[in-house]
Formats: structure tokens, C-alpha cells, sequence
């Protein structure tokens, strides 16, 4: 009896799987906007935003469906006259600010900014009183020199 409810499972799963997909894209996934400025915003706007699948490629580079989905989203935005930054903002509220290149400055984010002023304000802190103690020990040295 599990070996039968094992393999309807699986089948199940197999089918909504292969729906998935089986969907056409998004009409705009592929195709460019009639106006060539708004292309253009549009094509400026897509190569800032993280492809949600491939993580390491922008919207505009990827194959992913996703990617096609917000290529599609995007363009269709900018074809209403929304501007590019109406347009990433709806996509960072809906997606979560992973989903931009240029992530903003936020209560949530700003140690992450801040991190590396600090380690290299501590870093020069460090590195000067190290020196300061190496050249105190080298005129020591050489004032011992001078007096043998």
C-alpha cells in the first residue's frame, strides 16, 4: 500500500513539474519595446537587477523563466510611463532588496556599509602604534651602538 501511495506521489509531482514548464513567456520576456527610449530605460534598468535563479547574472543576461517574467514586468512598466526608479522599487518591495545591484542605505543595512570604514579606521589605529614601537626600539638599537 505505501509503494502504490509512494508512486501516485511521485507521478503527481512529475505532472505539475512538467506544467510548470510547459508555459509560454511573458510577451515581452523576449521582445523589445517599440519606443527605442523607452528600450533603452528599460534595458538600463534590467541589467541593475539580480536574476532571482542564477543569482549571479542580471535580468537582462539570463535565460531563467523568472528572469524572463521580470524582464516582462519591467518592460511593460516602462511602457505604461512609469519611471525605471518607480519601477525598481515595486520589484525590491515584491522581491526583497537582494534583487538589486545597488542595494539602498537602510536602519537595517547601514553596519553593513559602515563595516569597512571601521575595520580600516582600526586597522591604520593598529598598524601606526606598531610602527611607533618599532621605531622606538630601532633608535634604542642604535643609541646602544653608538655608546659600545
Amino acid at each position: 500500500m505505501r509503494i502504490l501511495f509512494c508512486m501516485t506521489l511521485l507521478l503527481g509531482m512529475t505532472g505539475i513539474a512538467s506544467a510548470q514548464q510547459s508555459m509560454p513567456p511573458a510577451p515581452y520576456a523576449y521582445q523589445q519595446l517599440d519606443d527605442p527610449a523607452q528600450e533603452a530605460e528599460a534595458k538600463a534598468l534590467m541589467e541593475t537587477l539580480r536574476c532571482l535563479k542564477c543569482q549571479s547574472q542580471s535580468i537582462a543576461d539570463s535565460d531563467a523563466p523568472m528572469a524572463g517574467d521580470m524582464r516582462h514586468q519591467v518592460r511593460t512598466r516602462i511602457a505604461a510611463g512609469d519611471d525605471p526608479e518607480a519601477v525598481r522599487a515595486w520589484l525590491v518591495e515584491r522581491y526583497g532588496d537582494w534583487v538589486s545591484y545597488a542595494p539602498s542605505v537602510s536602519a537595517m543595512t547601514w553596519p553593513l556599509w559602515a563595516a569597512p570604514l571601521a575595520l580600516l579606521v582600526l586597522a591604520v589605529f593598529l598598524m601606526r602604534g606598531r610602527f611607533r614601537r618599532s621605531n622606538a626600539q630601532g633608535s634604542a638599537n642604535a643609541q646602544d651602538g653608538e655608546q659600545g
